[in-house]
C-alpha cells in the first residue's frame, strides 16, 4: 500500500499545479476558500463521494454532477459516469472520501446493522444477517484514503482525457484536502 500525504488548501497557491485552472481547482477554491461563485449552465465537474450525510460541499448551482456511493466506490456505476462525461460535458472528476467512514471496518458493525434492520425495516434477524453477510464484503473498505486513490487511478485509466483527482474531506474542519502519493510529486 502506498503512503499518502493530505495537502491542505488554505490559499490559491496551495492548489497543486495540475489542478489550477481546472474544475478541480475551482472546486477547492469554492469549498475551502469561499471563492465567489461563477454562474454555470452546464456542469464541468463530476463529484463522486460517500453517502455519509455529514458532508456538504460549498459549490455554485449547476457546477457539478454529484454521485454518492458507500465508501466512495463507483464500480458498477461507470455508465452514469460515462453519461456525465459523454452527454453532460464533464471535464474533471473529483473522487472524495472522508475520515471516520462507516465502510472502514464494516464487519465490526454487523450486530449494529442487523439489529437496525430488524427494528427499523421490519426484517427477520436471519434475513438481516444473510443480507449483511452477502453484501458487506463488497462494500467494506480497508482505508478511506487508499480507496479514494485506487478509485481515482481506475477512473483515470478508463477516461484518459478527463482530469481525476483523489480528495479527502475532513469532518472536523469541513475542508477538502488533496492527496499526494509520498512516492511522487503530486502530479497526475
Amino acid at each position: 500500500m502506498t503512503n499518502t500525504t493530505l495537502l491542505p488548501v488554505e490559499d490559491l497557491s496551495d492548489i497543486l499545479p495540475v489542478y489550477r485552472g481546472t474544475p478541480i481547482g475551482d472546486l477547492l477554491a469554492y469549498h475551502n476558500l469561499d471563492a465567489p461563485h461563477a454562474k454555470y449552465t452546464t456542469a464541468p465537474l463530476l463529484v463522486g463521494m460517500c453517502i455519509d450525510h455529514r458532508k456538504r460541499l460549498r459549490i455554485p448551482q449547476n457546477f457539478a454532477y454529484v454521485m454518492r456511493a458507500a465508501g466512495a466506490r463507483f464500480e458498477g456505476l461507470e455508465f452514469q459516469i460515462s453519461f456525465a462525461i459523454g452527454v453532460g460535458g464533464v471535464r474533471a472528476v473529483a473522487v472524495i472520501g472522508h475520515d471516520q467512514c462507516g465502510m472502514v471496518g464494516l464487519a465490526a458493525r454487523r450486530s449494529e446493522m442487523t439489529a437496525g434492520l430488524v427494528k427499523r425495516a421490519g426484517w427477520r434477524q436471519e434475513q438481516a444477517e444473510s443480507h449483511f453477510d452477502e453484501n458487506a464484503p463488497q462494500f467494506e473498505i480497508p482505508d478511506a484514503e487508499q480507496t479514494v486513490r485506487v478509485q481515482a487511478e481506475s477512473l483515470s485509466r478508463q477516461y484518459p482525457k478527463v482530469i481525476v483527482a483523489p480528495l479527502m474531506y475532513r469532518l472536523e474542519s469541513g475542508m477538502l484536502y488533496q492527496l499526494r502519493d509520498d512516492a511522487d510529486d503530486g502530479h497526475r
